[in-house]
C-alpha cells in the first residue's frame, strides 16, 4: 500500500539516521521509497527543506505528492485552522495531489514544532512493523496516511458543474433584457476564463501525475529485478497495485472544452 510517512525527531542527526534506516529497508525489499525529504519548521511556521532524495521526473518538488504535502505543512497557518484568503483553492489542489487527509496534516503540523525535524517520505509498504521498529529505535514518532489515488472522476465532475453553470447563464442571457444581458455577459466571460484556467491546470496536473507514476513503477520494477523468493513476489504485487492506481488516477475526462468568448 502506498503511504505518506512523517517521522518526527528531536534533532537533525537522528532525522538523517532515519533516512539511512529507510534506505536499508528499501534495499531489503521491505518498502519501496519513491521520494523523501528532511525538513524543519522555522519560528515563523514556514518549512525549511534540509535534504531531498528521489527520482523526480520534472526535477522539482512542485506538482509531486511529497511536494504538495510539504507545501501544506509549510503554509503560514495550520490546516485545521483553515486556509487564508486566496490560498484555499491551491490548498485543496495540494491535498488532492498529496493524497492525504486533514487529520494526518493536523497531527504532523502539531508535532513538527520549531526545533524539531521531520523525515517525510512517499513509500509503498506491505506492513508497518519494519518502519515503526527502526524509527522508534531512533526516537522517532511515526505518522502515516494511506495515499488515495487522484481520481479524475472528481476533477471531471467539477469541470462538468462549471460547464453546466455556463450553459445556464447563456440560456438566461438569450432571454434577458438589454440591460440585464450586459451583466450576464460579464458573468459568462468571468466563468469562461475560470474554466479555461482550470482546464489548463488540470491538464498540467495530469501530466505531472503521469510522470510521477511512471517514475514509481520504474523504481519498484528495478527492485523486482534484484529480488528473489517471497520478497520478489511482494514487490511484484506492489507493481500491480501501482499500475491500478495509475489507471484510476489518469482516467480520461470526457466532454468537449468550451470555446472562449471574446467581447
Amino acid at each position: 500500500m502506498e503511504r505518506m510517512l512523517a517521522v518526527i525527531f528531536d534533532d537533525e542527526k537522528k532525522a538523517y539516521e532515519g533516512t539511512h534506516a529507510l534506505s536499508r529497508l528499501d534495499l531489503e525489499g521491505e518498502i519501496s521509497i519513491f521520494a523523501e525529504a528532511v525538513v524543519s519548521k522555522n519560528t515563523d511556521g514556514k518549512l525549511s527543506v534540509k535534504q531531498v532524495d528521489g527520482d523526480f521526473p520534472i526535477r522539482t518538488l512542485g506538482g509531486t505528492a511529497i511536494g504538495s504535502l510539504l507545501g501544506l505543512l509549510g503554509g503560514p497557518i495550520g490546516f485545521g485552522i483553515g486556509a487564508a484568503a486566496g490560498t484555499f483553492a491551491g490548498a485543496m489542489a495540494d491535498i488532492r495531489v498529496s493524497g492525504v487527509d486533514g487529520e494526518f496534516l493536523d497531527d504532523v503540523s502539531k508535532s513538527l514544532k520549531p526545533g524539531k525535524f521531520a523525515l517525510v517520505a512517499d513509500v509503498s509498504e506491505d506492513w508497518v512493523t519494519p518502519v515503526d521498529t527502526r524509527m522508534e529505535a531512533l526516537g522517532g514518532t511515526v505518522y502515516r496516511a494511506a495515499r488515495s489515488a487522484v481520481s479524475q472522476d472528481q476533477v471531471a465532475r467539477h469541470e462538468a458543474a462549471m460547464r453546466a453553470e455556463l450553459a445556464s447563464l447563456k440560456a438566461e442571457e438569450a432571454k434577458a433584457s438589454a440591460e440585464r444581458k450586459k451583466r450576464l455577459q460579464l458573468k459568462i466571460q468571468q466563468l469562461e476564463s475560470k474554466l479555461q484556467a482550470k482546464l489548463q491546470h488540470d491538464q498540467q496536473q495530469r501530466e505531472g501525475l503521469k510522470l510521477e507514476a511512471e517514475s514509481k513503477l520504474k523504481a519498484v520494477q528495478q527492485q523486482v529485478a534484484k529480488a528473489q523468493g517471497d520478497a520478489k513476489a511482494a514487490l511484484e504485487a506492489r507493481v500491480t497495485e501501482l499500475r491500478r492506481d495509475y489507471e484510476l488516477g489518469t482516467a480520461k475526462r470526457s466532454g468537449p472544452e468550451p470555446a472562449v468568448r471574446h467581447p
